[in-house]
């Protein structure tokens, strides 16, 4: 499973204000190499199942999202978003995570998609957590768009 770098792992810790509960990989920083998004295996060292497959983990990054979400955006993006869009999401992150579950494992397993929900949505920071790391979230691409945040490589911007 993913093992992060020693460095990592420090600044994962202070950012979470804990030590992370499973194995995970950055794989959004900032241009000073700072953590911003975390991609966790989807079993916690005790074999928990971890739903949430990527973290937003930058402070900044975290408070404007829930600025965000304190505002009414997780029921205006329901209002905003095509249901059936964020359906599709759900099954695309869920089946991204369920792959990585190691063959052998024979007890419980994460379930959902984005934020571990399996309709609607559930939360904001997921969702652009998961869009920042390059996945096809419309929530996130929504959210993103209102807070200003640039595309992930690759993306086309502004959606069509």
């Amino acid at each position: 499973m993913s093992q992060p770098e020693h460095a990592d792992l420090d600044a994962v810790t202070a950012l979470l204000g804990r030590p992370p509960s499973g194995s995970f990989l950055v794989v959004v920083r900032r241009p000073d190499g700072r953590p911003v998004v975390i991609a966790n295996d989807p079993l916690l060292f005790d074999g928990t199942p971890m739903p949430t497959r990527y973290w937003l983990v930058d402070a900044e990054l975290r408070a404007d999202v829930g600025r965000l979400e304190a505002a009414g955006g997780v029921r205006r993006a329901e209002r905003e978003v095509a249901v059936a869009a964020v359906r599709d999401a759900h099954a695309r992150y869920g089946a991204e995570r369920d792959a990585l579950v190691p063959a052998e494992h024979r007890g419980p397993r994460p379930h959902g998609g984005v934020g571990g929900t399996r309709t609607g949505v559930k939360c904001l920071h997921a969702h652009v957590a998961w869009w920042l790391a390059g996945g096809p979230d419309p929530v996130g691409e929504w959210a993103a768009h209102i807070l200003g945040l640039a595309p992930p490589r690759g993306a086309v911007w502004p959606p069509s």
